[in-house]
């Protein structure tokens, strides 16, 4: 089965050497599935023919907000409608969740509350998971017909279905304690000292990564045409 990945970002020059681009965290995460992959850098302006290109799709996180000027959000946005009207199986992690969310009607704002930093505990209804989160914006709106499926104490759309076609998720499964540690050096200046120090005080807590990367997978399957 071959998997799209759509970037929307890239890792910081300082970390890439060590975890590799979101693209390659990805591939790391499902090993063992059966997957095969192609990665467009749509942050840059790549973009694939048509949803018929790969047999499903997955969208990375990235620094930028889904509501921001950015010439290629808009293109990215007639992808994911598109991808959602030709039923090929699409997941989104972190701005990959927020960024369809958007496209397809819901809301993304800055959120009031501030950050969520490192691990976390997110309820998905039949069993709680510990998984990384790095962001500030969240899913404010729902899209038509979008279903919540996990949530936590700091952001109630954790996790949503739309159809049998696309599940997005907010937190980080890509995300293991070296990525967190890179990030709390690299890109951790905005957020409040205290959050930075919690994160790095849970950062060799074991999280479950595998079990969500299961869960995905098996939903990219099922999916697939």
């Amino acid at each position: 089965m071959l998997i799209g990945i759509l970037q929307t970002g890239h890792m910081p020059d300082a970390l890439i050497g060590e975890t590799g681009d979101y693209s390659a965290m990805f591939e790391r995460l499902f090993s063992g599935h059966g997957f095969t992959f192609r990665t467009w850098n749509v942050v840059d302006g790549a973009f694939p023919e048509s949803p018929d290109t790969c047999d499903g799709w997955l969208i990375t996180g990235s620094r930028h907000g889904a509501y921001e000027d950015h010439d290629w959000i808009p293109p990215l946005e007639d992808l994911i409608r598109a991808i959602a009207a030709s039923s090929r199986p699409m997941v989104g992690i972190c701005f990959g969740h927020q960024i369809i969310a958007q496209a397809l009607g819901g809301k993304v704002e800055k959120f009031r509350g501030g950050w969520s930093v490192g691990r976390q505990i997110y309820d998905f209804g039949d069993t709680e998971l510990a998984l990384n989160a790095w962001h500030q914006d969240q899913v404010v709106e729902l899209p038509e017909g979008a279903q919540v499926i996990a949530e936590s104490e700091f952001c109630k759309n954790a996790a949503m279905v739309i159809g049998s076609s696309i599940l997005t998720v907010q937190p980080h499964p890509e995300f293991r304690a070296d990525v967190i540690e890179g990030l709390i050096e690299h890109r951790s200046a905005a957020v409040p000292p205290a959050l930075v120090d919690e994160a790095r005080a849970n950062v060799a807590k074991p999280t479950d990564n595998d079990e969500l990367a299961d869960r995905m997978a098996a939903f990219l399957k099922k999916g697939a045409k």
